[in-house]
């Protein structure tokens, strides 16, 4: 199965907590996904994957960044096979959680824009990862789902 791309509104770095959020923006396409970079309204994804439904709550990890080549960069790194736990250590804005890990979370306590990139994602591992790209307030979010219940 490809990896997963998508352009939306995203959650932010505390907890990602309902605050705030972004306008629309744009992202590089996820591993495999190749998509466009650029800012720009509506959603879009790349390579295969299905839109998950019926899960109420996600395992997820996010890398949050400030600028959207910082974020590309991170992609970049996943792309050539970095480990997500290590790019997020590394590159994320968000120092409080270790790996980029937000923990578990249910439907309605994440941004809306983080949570509709986040949900539409299929559960991948931190060696493997597929991922999405979402902007909010706090910055842009490369996003990756370790499980759904």
């Amino acid at each position: 199965m490809g990896k997963k791309d998508n352009k939306s509104g995203g959650g932010g770095g505390k907890d990602v907590g309902k605050s705030g959020g972004g306008g629309k923006g744009g992202g590089k396409g996820g591993k495999g996904a190749g998509g466009s970079g650029g800012g720009g309204g509506g959603d879009e994804s790349g390579g295969g994957g299905k839109q998950q439904k019926g899960a109420q709550s996600i395992n997820v990890r996010h890398i949050l960044c400030n600028k959207m080549g910082e974020a590309e960069k991170a992609i970049e790194r996943l792309k050539a096979g970095e480990s997500f736990k290590t790019v997020a250590e590394e590159m994320s804005q968000d120092k409080a959680r270790q790996g980029g890990s937000l923990g578990w979370k249910t439907k309605g306590s994440l941004l809306p824009e983080f949570e509709k990139v986040a949900y539409e994602l299929s559960p991948s591992t931190i060696n493997s990862p597929s991922w999405g790209m979402a902007k909010t307030s706090e910055g842009y979010h490369v996003i990756m789902v370790e499980g759904r219940k």
